[in-house]
């Protein structure tokens, strides 16, 4: 079976030593390159062209928000997991707004990096679940009463929010569940239109607080 390539950027030698030691244990994984700068980041990974880019938020010269950004454009093939020290939800809103595809705190690399690993391989999206729980308890009350039943969701609708949650567009969610496109786009907007949110970080917050993402 072929390897799925990583590529990592970390500004720390130690951090990335502790990494690589993650990815070295598993058989199906290669870490292909590292690089300790964001236009160092960019370059090895056009040149890569890896499944996988693991980005911190802090790296010199270009952020991980901008470096998303610009494989998001350049390089959309490649899988963004943000592995940083913040924990803020405003971090993690920018990261998916960016196109990252997960998000994993330094301090549960150990536990967690791997499942991120998996599951955006699978064209998943994976959140830490420590930041899920935090932004569940920070939810606006609108969509508490939502997760609490008051305005619940059909299960239609709830399949088609969770794919929306993990990055897929209409036409994928079409073909995926065989339903029209023009159907798709209904249950979306009835499904957003109950829990009170409107933009995509909004409803991976919604999917992250019922548990959507941890095993896609």
């Amino acid at each position: 079976m072929r390897k799925a390539r990583v590529v990592l950027a970390d500004d720390h030698p130690i951090v990335r030593a502790g990494i690589r030691m993650i990815i070295d244990g598993q058989q199906n994984l290669e870490l292909a390159g590292q690089a300790s700068c964001g236009r160092e980041a960019l370059d090895t990974i056009r040149a890569l062209e890896p499944e996988i880019a693991i980005i911190d938020i802090a790296l010199p010269q270009m952020n991980g928000i901008v470096l998303a950004r610009r494989l998001a454009q350049e390089c959309p093939a490649v899988a963004v997991i943000v592995l940083t020290q913040h924990e803020e939800r405003s971090y993690l809103s920018q990261a998916l707004e960016a196109g990252a595809r997960g998000y994993v705190l330094k301090r549960s690399a150990a536990e967690c990096l791997i499942h991120a690993i998996r599951g955006v391989l699978v064209g998943g999206l994976y959140v830490d679940p420590a930041i899920a729980g935090h932004m569940f308890e920070s939810t606006p009350r609108k969509i508490q009463r939502t997760a609490t039943g008051a305005l619940p969701l059909t299960q239609r609708e709830s399949e088609v929010l969770r794919l929306v949650a993990v990055g897929l567009t209409i036409r994928e969610i079409a073909e995926r569940l065989d339903l029209g496109a023009k159907s798709v786009e209904t249950y979306k907007s009835r499904a957003v239109a109950k829990i009170g949110v409107k933009t995509r970080s909004d409803i991976v917050r919604y999917a992250s607080a019922q548990g959507w993402l941890t095993n896609v």
